[in-house]
């Protein structure tokens, strides 16, 4: 058992009301007893009553095709961490939480959410899997990254991706996470290896704004240093969009 830290609900100073919605979705594994995980030794009464917790067997979990340990997401969790990995695939029971909220004023439900995952793993979880972030987690490398003493940062709730775009000397920065906090992702396209620092710096300022509750419009332009115009954003994706799973912020590098 980990000694208990009790997690802080942030205020988001940018927040303005709108109809954004935020998403919650994790798998829980190991062997788990009955009764309830002690989550208010983490600050935290329960589970927000927006989001369910199903328990499962891994075997009938099998053939199911929302299964994160099979397919193409199986393939890039066990090359994450093969070990994490195995100790998620030999557990016997799976818990699976998901949830929807209306956006918030702070991270309350972030706090919920997560003391219940801690007080899991004291109750018999060996790993997590976080689908949003592509990313595996035995229980003590989850613990080393969430529980910090007044919370994560920010950048421990996001993935944030360099691919080519288009050839070899130009490339894909973006994100994966932020629907957490009901905002978008975030893309830029067609990044030259001499700005790439730029865009990454620029992606993790843009998210921490957007995860205080910052909202990025639709041809709003965002300064870049050594760019004259900046960048201009243009909006898209949905929950289906098959690279992000979310909305995103996409601005393109001049050529």
């Amino acid at each position: 058992m980990s000694t208990p830290i009790y997690l802080p609900a942030w205020q988001r100073p940018h927040w303005q009301s709108s109809e954004e919605e935020i998403v919650v979705q994790y798998f829980v594994y190991g062997a788990f007893g009955s009764g309830r995980a002690p989550s208010q030794d983490y600050g935290s009464p329960g589970l927000p009553k927006t989001v369910s917790l199903s328990s499962h067997r891994q075997a009938d979990l099998a053939t199911w095709d929302g299964n994160p340990l099979k397919g193409p997401l199986g393939r890039v969790l066990e090359r994450d961490d093969p070990q994490a990995y195995k100790l998620a695939s030999e557990a016997p029971q799976v818990l699976i939480l998901h949830g929807r909220f209306a956006d918030q004023k702070d991270t309350g439900y972030l706090r919920d959410t997560f003391g219940v995952l801690a007080a899991l793993l004291d109750v018999g979880g060996t790993a997590i899997v976080d689908p949003q972030l592509l990313s595996v987690y035995s229980a003590e490398s989850w613990r080393r990254r969430y529980l910090i003493k007044d919370g994560a940062p920010i950048r421990h709730h996001l993935l944030i991706l360099r691919d080519n775009d288009h050839d070899e000397d130009r490339h894909w920065v973006h994100t994966r996470g932020m629907r957490l906090f009901g905002r978008p992702d975030l893309s830029i396209r067609n990044v030259p290896d001499s700005a790439l620092d730029r865009a990454g710096l620029l992606v993790e300022r843009l998210a921490q704004l957007q995860a205080l509750g910052a909202h990025l419009d639709e041809g709003q332009s965002v300064e870049v240093d050594g760019l004259a115009d900046g960048l201009v954003a243009h909006l898209g994706g949905s929950f289906e969009h098959p690279q992000f799973n979310n909305r995103f912020v996409e601005f393109h590098w001049p050529d």
